[in-house]
């Protein structure tokens, strides 16, 4: 079996040393960057399964390049940051990113959440092949991961909210919990004070704001879950 890729994009040099070292101890082959630039190149000539980025990056800061990561399907990506105000986190994980953590680290913890994104994408369930979702004239592509609109308009959505709807949708009108979100969303547990899945659903809820007209499709059940309550064709 191919091992799977890990790109280390860290301007600090013994950071970027340290981790490459703890990945490789673990097996994985990993190659690094210190910018944009140089991790564009790494991109376009490695196939990378997972992306431990910092914010703080000269040039291009983590978080812009991290929004042009985001519609990559077959792509995780982790940060790894000093910045550890909940602005930042909460924004980390609106732009699509799988985990976010912050220095100083456990290096086991990373290993172990890295373990979980890279399970998921190079061994776990494939996004179903040309599954395709109806409702109220919204549709969603799971060929493409794209939604579109009543209007026409196409919505490229990362992978953690295409797994999130998906799962809303095929339980339309039942309690999805948010343990059974975030397994779905990231293959892990839900931890106390997570707040990924409360962002990812306030980003779906955003996608739908396109339509002046669009009712509310997920409902908040305190204490529970959410529901998906529109009308699947």
């Amino acid at each position: 079996m191919q091992k799977a890729h890990i790109l280390i994009v860290e301007d600090e040099d013994v950071t970027r040393f340290n981790l490459r070292n703890l990945f490789e101890a673990e097996g994985y082959e990993v190659s690094e960057a210190i910018d944009g630039d140089s991790m564009d190149e790494m991109l376009k000539a490695n196939t990378i399964n997972l992306v431990i980025m910092d914010i703080n990056l000269p040039g291009k800061n983590g978080l812009l390049l991290a929004r042009e990561l985001k519609n990559n399907r077959d792509l995780g990506l982790i940060f790894l940051t000093g910045r550890d105000s909940d602005i930042d986190k909460i924004l980390g994980l609106e732009i699509g990113a799988d985990d976010y953590l912050t220095k100083p680290f456990n290096p086991r913890e990373l290993t172990i959440r890295a373990r979980n994104i890279l399970s998921r994408i190079t061994q776990g369930k494939p996004e179903p092949e040309n599954a395709m979702y109806s409702f109220n004239g919204w549709s969603l592509d799971g060929n493409s991961r794209k939604m579109t609109s009543p209007q026409g308009s196409e919505i490229p959505i990362p992978r953690g909210e295409y797994r999130a709807l998906r799962l809303l949708i095929e339980n339309a009108g039942q309690i999805v919990t948010r343990q059974e979100l975030i397994k779905e969303m990231t293959g892990r547990e839900l931890r106390s004070n997570d707040r990924t899945v409360d962002v990812t659903i306030r980003r779906l809820r955003k996608h739908f704001e396109l339509d002046d007209n669009a009712p509310e499709f997920i409902n908040t059940i305190h204490g529970e879950g959410y529901r998906f309550v529109g009308n699947i064709d």
